[in-house]
């Protein structure tokens, strides 16, 4: 079934796994670099090859290929630091073809460009075929790669034009396609004639789009351009452009302050670039160029020069907190001031749940100095007065919300047209952490905690049981549909705080017993639901008791599943120093962490990259799914699961920071820190951030350092008696050594 038109089956239920997962299949439309044309590719993240391909020959054609994927090639390029290597011989008999996937939807224009350069000069009739296939498996007929050109210079970079209507077989009138090259999803370049001979081409930007006339004044010499020197990076910032045709700025490097080397580029926003030099104590100049949608290139900048310097413990975690809060400050919608799903991805699609994981990063950010308090009240305010006017069912806001209207976008189909209750109470853990923040006595700091007060208030947790006797709170409901989708919230999983806020809620409140009927719930369809999802007895009456690695697990099926589900409700509930009528949930979460790591330790699996110093799973790009180790597990580490388990595992997520960081950074650090996860086994880095991940990295390290996420949203006055309503008790004997 296509992700895109997906729908839920009528009285199916899914797993809170299931669902993340829905989403992260869905295409990713990736930000344009100018106003003109968007890529398909434009560099890979990958050591040797490119992990969004796929090739494959026929003896007796030959077809170079690494791990049987397009390789890469950092001497050859248009756009810094690589392109696509194409080296192939066609025999008679044989054949070979290459596949690249397109990461991308909703394209406009109408003509695929790219450029290529070839080691020897290449005739039309030596040029290998090309054929395209979008997200509904239309296929277009194969013309040659180079299209109407006679042949490829040697030794010159040439760009290829191909208009989509030029996509037709010899014979135009017997083939008819339904190809839509908005939905473009697949290119394939295939074996032409059988000539025999050696052929090695390189590829680099692929785009769609038009033709663009020519700027006669060129593109702007960058402004203002800043570095800072950090452990094993150089953060460097400038002034925007106000070119209307900019495509990306090129980044350029020099150790002795005379010769410099394309390093990098990076899309017309953000106006940062970090450039991963590996060591500390090394001194490095730059500058910086504007490229427009032709490529015509600006002069370089002036020159800026700084170093590397080692950094302590302490300031390490400053540095990934501050990375990481990028992503809520820079990248947040401008309008909403919002988290965005995925960056890049759907300009307008902000994610109410990252959003409330992003208001408490924001809060760090002001007591870290990333930002001053007048600009983080600034920010509150503009998310609060954009909550208070967009759509919400009875009082519950949707998992997207367009942030521009404020309108909900039914992202998983036409059943999810309404209230989403986990996303919202994610939201609404940071708000309640948010409004007691916030509480000077200025008229603008009072609008931010009457306007929480106000949302809080108004979310109908009772309406989301479906009727009075429901033991159990329900995910869904859609002013259409009603409780169609009939996913009802039992745990072990990332939706504890959903049951904690709906009991403390002040207005519409559900009564407590349904924490042990709902989410602890022993009934039939508890136990059967853990089954469905986990597929193991072990943890499915939600206790566990079970031992993994020499390690106890309270709570949790099978061997602990994914780390999201030891943070998402617990970045402002702090479990430290309490228990209820089944486990310690520091202790719980900690040890689920401990397993996690023992498990990479153990690597059953014999997956690259796997260690003392590297590991843990959790939702994200490229996963396999959230059940027990090792069945879900295909080899992908996602950075946040370590690094957000800081206060349970101090020592362990410290070894994973330095080497994501120290080792790894060259491919894992981004714009917004850490990017979203990796494969050494398959070459894999994830070029996302994704909104539901940056933020626990940020509030966590500061739970771990100072508390202080915990101690805001605990302190709101509606916390502790739902608590003592549910049963939880002191528990010192579990009390966490300092600093945790």
């Amino acid at each position: 079934m296509n992700a895109s038109s997906w729908e839920w089956e009528a009285g199916r239920t899914m797993p809170a796994r299931e669902l993340l997962l829905v989403l992260l299949l869905l295409p990713i439309a990736t930000r344009a670099h100018g106003v003109h044309d968007r890529p398909a590719f434009d560099n890979s993240l990958g050591y040797r090859s490119f992990y969004y391909s796929k090739g494959s020959f026929t003896s007796p054609s030959e077809l170079e290929l690494i791990n049987g994927k397009f390789p890469t090639d950092d001497t050859h390029y248009v756009s810094p630091p690589n392109s696509l290597r194409l080296k192939w011989r066609s025999q008679t008999g044989g054949d070979w073809l290459m596949n690249l996937s397109v990461n991308a939807a909703d394209f406009s224009g109408g003509t695929l460009f790219f450029w290529c350069y070839s080691e020897t000069e290449l005739t039309a009739d030596e040029s290998p075929l090309i054929s395209l296939k979008d997200l509904d498996q239309e296929s277009t007929p194969g013309i040659r790669l180079i299209g109407h050109l006679d042949r490829l210079p040697a030794h010159t970079w040439t760009r290829v034009k191909l208009p989509f209507d030029s996509f037709v077989g010899p014979v135009r009138e017997t083939r008819a396609t339904k190809f839509d090259p908005r939905r473009l999803a697949r290119i394939t370049i295939f074996q032409g004639l059988d000539d025999g001979k050696p052929h090695t081409i390189y590829i680099d930007e692929i785009t769609i789009g038009d033709e663009v006339a020519n700027n006669r004044k060129g593109p702007t010499v960058p402004s203002g351009l800043a570095a800072k020197g950090y452990d094993r990076h150089i953060d460097l910032t400038w002034t925007p452009s106000n070119d209307s045709d900019l495509r990306y700025y090129k980044i350029y490097r020099s150790f002795d302050g005379e010769k410099y080397t394309p390093v990098g580029i990076q899309n017309a926003s953000p106006t940062r670039y970090e450039d991963f030099l590996g060591e500390s104590g090394k001194t490095s100049f730059y500058k910086i160029s504007s490229v427009n949608v032709n490529y015509d290139e600006s002069p370089l900048s002036a020159e800026v020069k700084t170093a590397t310097r080692a950094m302590s413990d302490e300031e390490l975690l400053t540095m990934v907190q501050e990375a990481c809060f990028r992503y809520y400050w820079e990248g947040a919608h401008p309008i909403a001031g919002m988290a965005m799903d995925i960056v890049p991805g759907d300009e307008n699609l902000v994610a109410v749940g990252a959003s409330g994981h992003g208001i408490m990063a924001l809060l760090v950010g002001i007591e870290r100095g990333f930002i001053t308090r007048e600009q983080g009240v600034e920010r509150m305010l503009k998310i609060t007065r954009f909550l208070s006017k967009a759509d919400r069912f009875h009082g519950v806001f949707p998992h997207f919300l367009d942030g521009r209207t404020g309108k909900v976008i039914a992202r998983f189909g036409k059943y999810d047209d309404g209230g989403d209750l986990v996303e919202t109470a994610f939201l609404m853990q940071g708000l309640l952490a948010a409004r007691q923040y916030f509480t000077r006595d200025t008229a603008t700091e009072q609008e931010i905690q009457k306007t929480i007060t106000s949302l809080w208030r108004s979310v109908e947790w009772d309406w989301y049981r479906s009727d009075s006797r429901s033991d159990f709170l329900f995910w869904h409901w859609s002013p259409d549909y009603a409780f169609y989708i009939n996913h009802p919230l039992i745990g072990w999983n990332e939706t504890m705080i959903v049951y904690l806020l709906a009991i403390a809620s002040p207005t519409h409140p559900v009564p407590a017993t349904m924490y042990h009927t709902g989410w602890a719930g022993q009934s039939e369809r508890a136990i059967q639901y853990r089954r469905w999802w986990s597929r193991t007895t072990q943890g499915d009456h939600y206790v566990n008791e079970n031992s993994y690695f020499g390690i106890k697990l309270d709570v949790g099926e099978g061997n602990g599943a994914e780390l999201f589900f030891t943070q998402y409700s617990f970045l402002g509930f702090d479990p430290r120093d309490k228990k209820d009528a089944y486990t310690n949930y520091f202790k719980n979460n900690r040890n689920i962490a401990l397993i996690s790591h023992a498990y990479a330790v153990a690597n059953p699996g014999k997956y690259a990259g796997y260690g003392d110093d590297s590991w843990g799973r959790s939702a994200g790009i490229n996963v396999a799914g959230g059940r027990a180790y090792p069945r879900d597990d295909n080899g992908t580490i996602t950075c946040t699961a370590a690094l957000a388990s800081f206060p349970y595992t101090p020592i362990e997520s410290m070894k994973a920071l330095k080497h994501f960081y120290r080792d790894l950074g060259e491919k894992l650090w981004g714009t917004y820190g850490f990017r979203d996860g990796f494969n050494l086994s398959e070459d894999w880095f994830e070029d996302v951030y994704l909104g539901l991940n940056q933020a626990p990295m940020v509030v966590m390290i500061e739970n771990y350092r100072s508390g202080l996420v915990w101690k805001l949203f605990m302190s709101n006055a509606e916390i502790k008696p739902a608590l003592d309503r549910i049963g939880f008790q002191p528990d010192l004997e579990n009390k966490p050594s300092p600093n945790q």
